[in-house]
């Protein structure tokens, strides 16, 4: 499910972060870091928006079917927004990232229905665990990578202007 933002001349983000390390700016490297955490911010909270806004309809019930209220009290869309994250790396591979927490997820969500929901725009399921009825939820394919799409530019263009202005703070 994680969709990668590649930013080309990501050489230039490694060298900085070896020339910083190497300068010995603690303030620097932290301002740093803050400010691509900053960057990546606007896209984990509309991921999250889009996610609590998802339009997850079914077909319903048959006629004569049973029913009953659902046995959780937790809403499914507001659990799976809860768990978008942000981390932010100065060493390695630098760069912000935005992902889906596996351990946030409640243990009766698993991350394939995430993927399912995004991927193929459903989400077929058993019904309140039942393995004998099952039942198929629909939504918009692709809310994910519209999102970070959405978003590729503007991060792109912060994190150039982050980069510039610590490359001159270390000249």
């Amino acid at each position: 499910m994680v969709q990668d933002i590649r930013i080309l001349g990501t050489g230039q983000l490694i060298e900085l972060q070896r020339r910083l390390r190497a300068a010995g700016h603690e303030n620097i490297r932290a301002s740093m870091q803050r400010r691509a955490r900053r960057a990546a911010e606007p896209l984990r909270d509309e991921l999250q928006s889009t996610i609590r806004g998802l339009n997850i309809s079914s077909e319903g019930r048959k006629a004569g079917k049973r029913g009953g209220p659902s046995p959780t009290t937790r809403p499914f869309r507001a659990s799976i927004a809860a768990a978008v994250r942000i981390s932010v790396r100065t060493t390695g591979t630098p760069g912000a990232r935005v992902w889906l927490d596996k351990s946030l997820l409640p243990p009766d969500i698993p991350v394939g229905a995430v993927n399912q929901l995004n991927d193929l725009g459903r989400l077929r399921h058993p019904v309140f665990g039942n393995k004998k009825r099952w039942s198929q939820q629909t939504t918009s394919r692709g809310f994910w990578e519209k999102t970070v799409r959405a978003h590729q530019d503007r991060i792109t263009r912060e994190m150039e202007r982050v980069v510039d202005d610590v490359r001159r703070k270390l000249e």
